[in-house]
């Protein structure tokens, strides 16, 4: 079963999120802010990282960078909120992420990106 890590703190996007994910398969392991999520990225090794911009501690895009630093071959997916994706868009790719979605967002949409990293 293919491991994904959801990092996000609002709760309705996770419930969402976190339903389709364990609907189609996937074993979902869920982080509320940047620090808990690096630690559950070294602790269980994802096979795929969905984080969002605006999270406590640390942004989504420093736990993109660190993540794609020491391990460039897992996909991240970034979400961000409508309004403030111009420049999250352009620093998420600099710093590695390899998809980016704005919320809103469809779950199918979402679902259809995953199945292109694995």
């Amino acid at each position: 079963m293919k491991k994904i890590l959801l990092i996000e703190d609002d709760e309705l996007i996770l419930k969402m999120v976190q339903f389709k994910l364990k609907k189609e398969g996937f074993q979902v392991y869920i982080a509320r802010d940047g620090d808990s999520g690096i630690k559950a990225f070294l602790d269980i090794k994802p096979d795929l990282v969905i984080t969002d911009v605006m999270v406590p501690f640390k942004s989504g895009l420093e736990v993109t960078y660190l993540i794609k630093k020491d391990h460039p071959k897992t996909p991240v997916i970034v979400l961000s909120a409508l309004g403030e994706e111009e420049n999250s868009v352009k620093q998420a790719f600099q710093l590695g992420a390899d998809d980016f979605i704005s919320k809103p967002f469809n779950p199918n949409e979402l679902m259809l990106r995953i199945q292109r990293y694995i």
